[in-house]
């Protein structure tokens, strides 16, 4: 049993990690699908509230709600697969939940990218990436307010996601076949 989780600001590589695990069969959890079902829950648009309703959940049920609210969706994905990805860790609170759930079986990997290059790559999505009307630089502010950049700092693997895709995509088969 492994649980392998990313933690990386947006535009890093998080989503296409995620993707080459599914490509690979790896089951992935979305922490942020936990923070979508709450939002439609208080009858709120995700897209346009997604930053607000992960700040109330936290403010609400601690730092650790996300975490803990996504811990079943990883236990009942790891009773049909040996590996699951979980994607979205934000804080080293969050991080610590999935390690002492998992022990010795959950490996952090941090995803780091310069600023311009998240930004372009953002860009090159084609669609508003910012939440509740926050641009790239707030929305940074805002995670790394949540403890992302404590998570990333204790993260087990890191990877430097500067070169091209394929090479990406080369890495993370290593991450998750090791």
């Amino acid at each position: 049993m492994r649980v392998i989780a990313t933690v990386g600001l947006a535009g890093s590589g998080k989503g296409e990690f995620a993707a080459v695990a599914e490509r690979a069969g790896v089951p992935v959890v979305t922490m942020g699908d936990v923070i979508r079902a709450e939002c439609r829950k208080r009858g709120l648009d995700p897209a346009e509230r997604h930053g607000e309703v992960a700040s109330t959940l936290r403010e609400e049920n601690g730092p650790a709600a996300v975490a803990e609210a996504s811990l079943p969706h990883v236990e009942s994905a790891l009773e049909d697969a040996d590996t699951v990805v979980v994607d979205g860790i934000r804080s080293d609170t969050e991080a610590d939940v999935f390690e002492h759930r998992f022990d010795d079986s959950f490996t952090l990997v941090g995803i780091e990218a310069p600023f311009e290059i998240r930004r372009t790559r953002i860009d090159e999505r084609g669609r508003d990436d910012v939440e509740n009307g926050e641009d790239l630089v707030a929305r940074d502010e805002r995670e790394l307010g949540f403890g992302l950049g404590d998570a990333l700092d204790r993260a087990d693997v890191t990877i430097e996601n500067t070169g091209s895709l394929g090479a990406f995509r080369e890495r993370v088969r290593g991450v998750l076949d090791e």
